[in-house]
Order: C-alpha cells, then sequence, then structure tokens
C-alpha cells in the first residue's frame, strides 16, 4: 500500500516501522514535524528536550541502554548538539540510533545556511540524505542497521524542500526489534583519554570500510542514458533539480551515502565523460572531494 506523504511524515513513519522505541528532540523548522508525527505512535516514547544538547543525551542514553532511539533539530541546533554528537562519534551505540538534522537552504526560517555535512564530517559519523519521501523512510530504516553495523549514529540530512513536499511511500509492518542487552563497558562509553585515544584506532577504521560500502550500496547510484552528453554527480533534493532541468541530457551519478564519500564509484562514473557537473545545496563538499581524488569537475 502507498501513500502520499511529506518528507518529515514519511520519516516518522520509517522510525515506526524500523522499531525505534525512543524520540527526544528540540523542535525548530523544517524539522519539527518529524517528531510530532512520530508521537502518534503508540510505540515510540516521545518527549520535546530543554535542547538539542540534552535531546541526544537522551537519545544517545537509550541507545547504550539497547534500544533505537532517535532525536532531531533543525541544522543550527546541531551546534548545541555537537558535544554529546562528536563523542558519540567515538563511543558508538549499543540499539541502533538515528538522528535527523534538516538544513534550510535559501533560509526560509532560518538566520543562516549552515551546510550540516560538515558536522557529520567531522564528528566522523555516517550521513544518509534522501530526495523524496520514499527515499526518506527507506533511508531511515537503513540508517538503524547501518548505525548497528558500523556502531555509530547516523545522521539522516533532511532539507526544507524535502521535508515539506509529498511523494509516494510505501507502508510496510513495524520490525519489532528486541532491546538489546546492556553491557558495562568503560572502555567504550567512558571516554577518557587512555579510552578516547584507542577508540580513535576504530573510528578511523570506521571510516575506511564505509567508504568501500559506499562504493557498491544500492543507494548511491549511477544512472546511464543512451546518448548523455555530460555526467552529473548530485545528491539529495539537487537530484531532483538536476533531472528536471536537464532529463536525458545528463548521466547521473546519485549520492545516497554523503559521509563519508565514495571513492571508486566516482572515479568510475567521472571517467566514462569528458565533462562532468557536480550539483549539491549549499557548499562544494562533493566537489572538493572529486577535485581531491585529481578529478577535473565543474561545480
Amino acid at each position: 500500500m502507498k501513500k502520499l506523504m511529506l518528507g518529515n511524515e514519511a520519516f516518522a513513519r520509517g522510525l515506526y516501522e524500523a522499531g525505534c522505541t525512543v524520540a527526544s528532540s528540540y523542535p525548530g523548522t523544517p524539522s519539527t514535524e518529524v517528531t510530532e508525527e512520530a508521537a502518534k505512535y503508540d510505540e515510540i516514547y516521545a518527549e520535546w528536550a530543554p535542547n538539542e544538547k540534552v535531546a541526544m543525551e537522551v537519545a544517545l542514553g537509550a541507545s547504550i541502554g539497547g534500544a533505537r532511539s532517535f532525536c532531531g533539530m533543525k541544522h543550527v541546533g546541531l551546534n548545541v548538539a555537537a558535544d554529546p554528537l562528536y563523542t558519540a562519534g567515538y563511543t558508538g551505540v549499543t540499539g541502533g540510533m538515528v538522528i535527523c538534522v534538516a538544513d534550510d537552504p535559501g533560509m526560509h526560517s532560518s538566520q543562516n545556511e549552515q551546510d550540516s555535512r560538515h558536522h557529520a564530517a567531522a564528528s566522523k559519523v555516517l550521513m544518509l540524505e534522501p530526495s523524496d519521501s520514499g527515499e526518506v523512510k527507506e533511508f531511515v530504516k537503513l540508517g538503524f542497521s547501518l548505525s548497528e553495523r558500523f556502531d555509530t549514529p547516523v545522521i539522516v540530512r533532511m532539507s526544507t524542500r524535502v521535508a515539506h513536499s509529498q511523494s509516494a511511500v510505501e507502508l510496510c509492518d513495524r520490525e519489532n526489534v528486541p532491546l538489546k542487552d546492556y553491557v558495562k563497558n568503560a572502555a567504550k562509553f567512558v571516554t577518557l583519554p587512555a579510552n578516547a585515544r584507542k577508540l580513535h584506532v576504530s573510528v578511523e577504521k570506521r571510516i575506511d570500510e564505509a567508504v568501500r560500502y559506499g562504493n557498491d550500496c544500492p543507494f548511491n547510484r549511477v544512472e546511464m542514458n543512451e546518448g548523455a552528453q555530460f555526467g552529473v554527480i548530485t545528491s539529495g533534493i539537487a537530484y531532483n533539480y538536476a533531472k528536471e532541468a536537464l532529463g536525458n541530457k545528463a548521466s547521473y551519478l546519485k549520492l545516497g551515502l554523503v559521509n563519508p564519500l565514495p571513492d571508486q564509484i566516482i572515479i568510475d562514473f567521472a571517467a566514462k565523460f569528458d565533462k562532468v557537473y557536480v550539483i549539491e545545496e549549499l557548499d562544494d563538499v562533493i566537489e572538493k572531494h572529486c577535485k581531491s581524488l585529481g578529478l577535473n569537475v565543474i561545480g
């Protein structure tokens, strides 16, 4: 069964289907409706926290305790939550933990255009970026799986246009995920310098593994069009903009995992064209990555 949903509504549906049990957030457009919609599911305990830092800490605590957890905020709120986020990048999780960060290109309701991909890279956690409501739901569910696979919080980067636009969403049953056992582990969860130095090795190993995963994962995908004049590397809502403007004139590499960015799939795609454009919202994150791989792309 399919239903038309706003992106934020689809995000909440993804939390429900993935077996999330705890949601702690701080409101801020364009992210607010995710938690408002999640609160409608009896299976999810949902609360507003005093601020984003507390929301992140509640979700992280629930995750360490073995539950699949969630916290949500807008882009400027991630600054407030940076302290626990960066530490969680080292400690990892027990139950899967997904974070919604909603960026606001064009500043429809915000004081700046901060690009949250920088926080993902600096905190060394994974980030997914969906392009429509259907992908939002699937990426949320995928985020929990990747969180537990790679032992890290996973950020799903929303944007105003994705959060507040409708598209079709496939409704599925809830996955009943049992609580994981809590095991006291000071070496993992107490980040004194002696512990953190050892954890840093695991963090770097995780990033390397995630890069390799990104080269073959189904949500970093190539769309080849016969007779295409050039290639386009893009992600999120910019993918829709590019398709609307360029159609079959271009072939596309659509990136769903935007931190860490893959390498080989980008190199292989760019090798097929004399000219490759990068189309992304806000900062030149993908463009700089491509150039670091030695590719002469046009941003």
